[in-house]
């Protein structure tokens, strides 16, 4: 059993609570009001659930939610309006780890496979794989996060050895691999003009890393904040130059940079 919250950033109260067990739940919210209604649960996955993303479908005008985890591998693609999962998506051979959406059609997915695949909705399946270098299987380490920055032309991965990699999207070239973290890197996320890339691991620390400049020579990193405990999730404000962090310590914590 755990519980999931809805807390007001302007006071502080808890203004939603729910109690549910392992299952994916979808829920309508009177976003003014902060009413929810109509519980939608959703039990086509056959293991837990690790990520999810939502994709607007401006053709149909509704909203989809795109689902991923363990069990069968698959992701699935759901109806918000009506509830009903229309789509399995097949490829990956590995628990699917991470999930992301930068508009349009498209989003990708990370996976204990060491893969990233890259899938269109419009044509309903993957169109490019992002895999360990050739002949070295060994290599490379699972996508346990991933993001797009917002002109779809950079991908970023986060990899269980701490390790973070660098993709040129449209020329389906990997520009540089670095280790920011000792620890598994379970968040990355671009600032909104992509100017700097924040990463937070299992090494109780979140970084900043500088992405003005040569994305192929050494770029400078610096740690920003730091946890007692496992970092889990590291989110940028929408607006300022601040970052909301999450960890195993049992705390979320906003921080702000200061200015350079």
């Amino acid at each position: 059993m755990f519980q999931m919250l809805i807390r007001s950033l302007i006071t502080g109260k808890t203004i939603w609570r729910n109690k549910t067990r392992q299952k994916e739940v979808l829920f309508r919210f009177v976003y003014h009001e902060f009413v929810s209604c109509c519980q939608v649960e959703l039990t086509m996955h056959d293991g837990t659930v690790r990520d999810v993303c939502f994709i607007e479908d401006t053709s149909n005008k509704t909203s989809l939610l795109v689902s991923g985890g363990a069990g069968d591998c698959k992701i699935y693609v759901t109806d918000c309006a009506t509830g009903k999962t229309f789509q399995a998506l097949s490829g990956h051979s590995g628990h699917i780890l991470s999930l992301y959406n930068w508009g349009g059609a498209m989003f990708v997915s990370g996976s204990q496979d060491k893969t990233v695949r890259f899938w269109d909705l419009r044509t309903g399946g993957c169109v490019n794989v992002i895999s360990p270098p050739a002949g070295q299987p060994n290599k490379g380490s699972a996508v346990a996060s991933l993001a797009v920055d917002p002109s779809g032309r950079l991908l970023v991965c986060g990899h269980d050895d701490g390790s973070c990699a660098l993709h040129d999207v449209r020329g389906s070239r990997a520009l540089q691999r670095f280790t920011p973290h000792s620890g598994d890197l379970r968040s990355v996320r671009f600032s909104p003009g992509a100017y700097y890339l924040l990463t937070a691991g299992y090494d109780g620390r979140v970084v900043l890393t500088d992405l003005q400049g040569d994305l192929t020579c050494a770029l400078p990193s610096v740690p920003v904040a730091r946890h007692p405990d496992k970092v889990i999730s590291a989110r940028w404000h929408p607006d300022d130059f601040s970052f909301l962090s999450t960890s195993a310590d049992k705390t979320a914590v906003l921080w702000t940079i200061p200015p350079v």
